[in-house]
């Protein structure tokens, strides 16, 4: 019988980590994280173990180090290719290696290599990497340890050895363990922290409340990423910050020079946030793959992510405005459209939509994207409409960076919104599909409502777009600046903009410089300016340079694959700005050497895969496997199968298996009288008197006769009692039904009828409200 000391996969294989340790250092809007895993040999022979694993797709590696017993070996950055052949050089002379890599498919997921240790050895492998917090709607600042990471889809023409294979055990039964603390630190007061998962209580350090600590509680179950919400007083104060260059860095180069960093809240008038068009083709795209058929959640009455997406079809198609043109994708390995082209949006082809919501499935295999996609860049632009996309998505795709180069190139022509549902979404797609084509991101984890998020892009897309967008630089004589960032290209009222800029030159007699940004809103121009500082005094470390540096490396990476002949000078760039810098790229990769005692392991070293865990989401299947496997290939270089990191795993089959998905058992939805109310709305905005409005406002058909004033039309009666009821009844989802209302209300005054009054009069008596006309708008 086979006996397994210390920790033991479910295959009963050792396992050789045995923690991981996070720790976070916020520095107003920037996170510098340093995790440490602890490996153990607990085996007989040396062993090499693999770990794949999730990072924020925007952060910027700068660091890895391996400790083995009392000595420290700090990585060195190198050409990939290069750093691979040392690594295997390494292993074949029988001394310890480490290597730690990026995909070449997508820039969140990573690879580390844990090479020769031998029997009875423990190594701490700590990486570090730097990234910027996202800005919520709600003014938080969002800081997120990525512990899910989904199997990613491998389109039929992509080469499947480029993946990675997902080896799994259930959530909780994950055989090492997660710590957190995190040290918190701004110019303005910490008011709280929040998150999705049990934290020990905020601990202030100083009076004014500046800086402060909290930590993960212990056992967490590895079943989600791990999100913290940092609140500050004061959070969308323009900023610029000044780093100094290092001394010691070649002259003239990004690392010896000042970066600066713009931190950008334009603030729109009422007027202009009031103002919404009334024109544009909004495409819904959403992802019907069989991974959709999962809980929102792992709480009680979590609906299934697909249900949540039509909820919320009905929602953005209910707010629609008249004479704007529309359709919906749905894909999977293949992908359908519900009308040939997009259709002028009115009663008949809202209600025909409607119809086709109601059937969608997760039934349509894999999570293939880029073919609708080209698709939709196919057709023609209409005239006078912009084109706005709105992508649904748990983001399990391989060709990530593939699917990026496309939106790049057609960025021109819309603009796309991308929500990214549950948890593992690609941060590395959901973030770089709204990036590339000026939109906005929203991740949809644990509780969320999809609802809210969703409507408020809505607003974004139907507010006044932001036009000629201008950075002008006052520098004094002597000083010149690099834009490290793209351009801008769009600006949403209250959503943070952020711009590298590296300053060159010098000026002893002026210290000071500054920046204008301007643009044009509704035939006005705007103009925001922001002072600086040219001579940061004090050690300011190089926080902002890496990333600065990251944010350039991206921009040429992708002008990198979308080039011909001017690919190797810009690769050559890339590697020169990347090793210099200390932030890997794809074609970079980290490699430390522990020389040991020199002699070579005899037979081959035994290759061990870190489990992950898995949620086991598998769709309700009449007379199907109890098991679904995901059939996911090894990354290119590796031998055996390497393991993904703290995971949570979701299947979508690898071949167009909708026939898995038939008989499938869709649950019943909880009636919700909100989405009830609002299906019955018209697409101009008005409700008939029937029986099913009566009873989502629970009164009788009687009861709506007899308390509606004389010669009132039916549909006005109708439709201010529906605007009643919101503003009574649903106040708190507000941010859901705020064009729902709009729409009501201006179909009203189009109506030009002198009994509003007498209607909302009666309206508050029959549903026991006291509103005001104008509150509801009218």
């Amino acid at each position: 019988m086979e006996h397994n000391c210390g920790l033991v996969t479910k295959n009963k294989q050792p396992v050789p980590l045995k923690s991981v340790e996070v720790d976070v250092h916020v520095q107003g809007h920037v996170a510098t994280v340093t995790s440490t895993l602890l490996y153990v040999n607990g085996e007989e022979r040396p062993l090499e173990a693999v770990f794949v694993f999730p990072l924020p797709g925007e952060c910027a590696v700068c660091h890895l180090s391996a400790k083995i017993g009392d000595t420290e070996v700090v990585a060195k950055l190198q050409d990939k290719q290069k750093a691979r052949e040392e690594y295997d050089d390494a292993l074949s002379s029988g001394h310890q290696a480490f290597l730690l890599e990026e995909s070449d498919q997508s820039p969140d997921v990573f690879q580390l290599n844990v090479g020769s240790l031998p029997p009875g050895e423990s190594a701490a492998i700590t990486l570090v990497y730097i990234s910027e917090l996202d800005m919520q709607a709600d003014d938080a600042l969002r800081f997120c340890l990525p512990a899910v990471l989904n199997p990613r889809y491998t389109p039929q023409d992509m080469d499947r050895s480029q993946m990675a294979t997902v080896t799994s055990v259930p959530a909780g039964t994950v055989p090492y363990t997660l710590a957190l603390s995190a040290h918190l630190s701004s110019p303005q007061p910490i008011s709280k922290v929040e998150s999705n998962c049990d934290l020990e209580p905020l601990a202030y350090l100083n009076p004014d409340k500046t800086q402060a600590t909290v930590s993960l509680s212990p056992g967490h179950l590895f079943d989600r990423d791990v999100e913290l919400l940092l609140y500050y007083h004061d959070a969308h104060k323009p900023t610029a910050i000044v780093e100094a260059g290092l001394d010691t860095a070649e002259p003239g180069s990004l690392m010896r020079d000042p970066v600066v960093l713009l931190s950008i809240y334009p603030e729109f008038p009422a007027a202009v946030t009031s103002s919404l068009s009334t024109v544009g083709e909004f495409i819904f795209v959403v992802d019907r793959s069989g991974s959709m058929d999962c809980a929102m959640h792992s709480g009680k009455d979590a609906k299934m992510r697909i249900e949540s997406a039509k909820d919320t079809l009905l929602l953005l198609l209910k707010s629609l405005p008249m004479g704007c043109y529309f359709n919906i994708y749905g894909f999977g390995s293949r992908y359908e459209h519900f009308f040939p082209k997009s259709v002028e949006y009115n009663q008949k082809t809202m209600d025909d939509a409607l119809e086709k919501v109601k059937g969608m499935r997760a039934d349509m295999g894999g999570t293939e994207i880029l073919q609708p996609l080209k698709h939709i860049y196919s057709q023609p632009c209409i005239p006078s409409h912009p084109r706005q996309l709105f992508i649904f998505t748990d983001g399990e795709v391989g060709n990530t960076k593939q699917v990026l180069d496309l939106v790049k190139i057609n960025g021109n022509s819309h603009r796309c919104f991308s929500f990214g549902i549950g948890q593992g979404a690609s941060t590395a797609l959901i973030t770089g599909l709204a990036k590339e084509a000026s939109g906005h991101a929203q991740f949809i984890t644990g509780t969320d409502r999809m609802q809210p998020k969703v409507m408020q892009s809505l607003r974004y897309a139907l507010q006044p777009a932001v036009k000629d967008i201008s950075v002008h630089w006052n520098l004094p004589d002597g000083v010149s600046v690099t834009t490290l960032s793209p351009p801008l290209k769009v600006l949403f009222h209250g959503q943070r903009a952020l711009l590298y800029a590296q300053l060159k030159g010098e000026n002893t007699a002026i210290p000071e410089g500054s920046v204008t940004i301007q643009y044009n809103l509704l035939e006005e121009t705007v103009k925001n300016q922001l002072s600086f500082c040219l001579r940061p005094t004090g050690e300011t470390g190089v926080t902002l340079h890496r990333l600065g540096a990251r944010t350039l490396i991206r921009s040429l990476e992708m002008e990198e694959r979308a080039a011909g002949p001017e690919a190797k000078a810009l690769r050559e760039k890339l590697l020169q700005l990347s090793l210099q810098s200390g932030v890997s790229c794809t074609h970079t990769a980290f490699i430390a050497i522990h020389k040991g005692s020199g002699q070579t392991v005899q037979g081959p070293l035994l290759h061990r895969t870190v489990p992950t865990p898995g949620m086991f989401f598998i769709p309700t299947v009449l007379n199907a496997p109890t098991r679904i496997m995901a059939k996911m290939a090894p990354m290119a270089r590796m031998a055996a199968a390497p393991p993904m990191p703290p995971v949570m795993m979701f299947w979508d089959s690898m071949e167009d298996d909708d026939e898995m998905f038939d008989g499938v058992q869709e649950p019943e939805s909880p009636t919700d009288p909100l989405l009830q109310l609002i299906s019955l709305q018209k697409a101009s905005g008005s409700w008939e008197m029937e029986s099913s409005m009566a009873k989502v406002l629970k009164k009788t058909d009687d009861e709506l006769d007899k308390l509606m004033p004389v010669g009132v039309d039916k549909a006005v009666w109708a439709t201010v009692l529906a605007l009643i009821w919101l503003y009574g009844f649903c106040l708190d989802a507000q941010d859901e039904w705020q064009f729902v209302a709009m729409k009501a209300a201006s179909w009203i005054q189009a109506q030009k009828v002198d009994c509003v009054s007498q209607c909302v009069q009666a309206g508050n008596a029959l549903l026991g409200c006291l509103l005001q006309q104008k509150t509801l708008g009218l």
